[in-house]
């Protein structure tokens, strides 16, 4: 499906560091549902032509929906295989977006397609901007930073980051069904955090 794009739709190169992300040390908790960040964003029911011809008139015609059109428009280019394009319109939405409050769902979203692009280091750099400088401590962010950091070879960080998860929820993540937790997940996705979730048990951190 060729996927036309129309004046005032600029793509811009997105700079994503591969190395070593420094996070933060774990907090004690996190109980922050965090839903207007951890959902996708939609503009626009479908992915086909006619849908994606729909989200560039919402952008073109500066709409009230134009961010969500645009991560909407971005997340079909990459999901499709279009990466390069996919890429650019996540990076110009966010350069243009100023401190919007959609920014982080951006990100998250940014990241999980990232993710699914096996590129985890950019991944992780996005959940982390996706997270960082909040009051609150969203839940997801535990088990999503130990997913990336166990395939990233971090695995001492990501046992820690399942303590976070298992100190906030411990009915929920020590004797956990992932299925149920996570059923927005790929199973392959969920077998990552099985091996966490065994590392952890193995050798639980103290806290703190």
């Amino acid at each position: 499906m060729y996927l036309r794009v129309v004046t005032g739709v600029v793509l811009l190169g997105v700079a994503l560091i591969a190395s070593a992300q420094q996070l933060p040390r774990p907090a004690e908790f996190y109980f922050d549902e965090d839903e207007r960040v951890a959902r996708p964003l939609v503009a626009v029911d479908g992915n086909d032509e006619a849908s994606q011809q729909q989200l560039l008139r919402l952008i073109q015609r500066n709409d009230r929906n134009k961010h969500a059109a645009q991560a909407q428009l971005a997340h079909i280019a990459m999901d499709q295989g279009r990466s390069e394009l996919g890429r650019g319109l996540y990076g110009q939405l966010l350069e243009d977006m100023g401190r919007n409050t959609q920014r982080n769902a951006v990100h998250w979203n940014f990241g999980w397609d990232l993710y699914r692009e096996g590129d985890v280091a950019a991944a992780l750099e996005q959940w982390l901007a996706a997270a960082s400088g909040r009051p609150q401590n969203p839940e997801w962010v535990p088990v999503t930073y130990a997913l990336a950091l166990w395939q990233l070879e971090r695995r001492d960080e990501a046992r820690h980051w399942y303590a976070a998860a298992v100190r906030t929820w411990p009915n929920r993540w020590s004797n956990p069904d992932f299925q149920a937790l996570l059923p927005d997940w790929r199973e392959q996705d969920r077998q990552v955090l099985t091996q966490v979730h065994a590392a952890w048990q193995e050798d639980p951190p103290a806290w703190p």
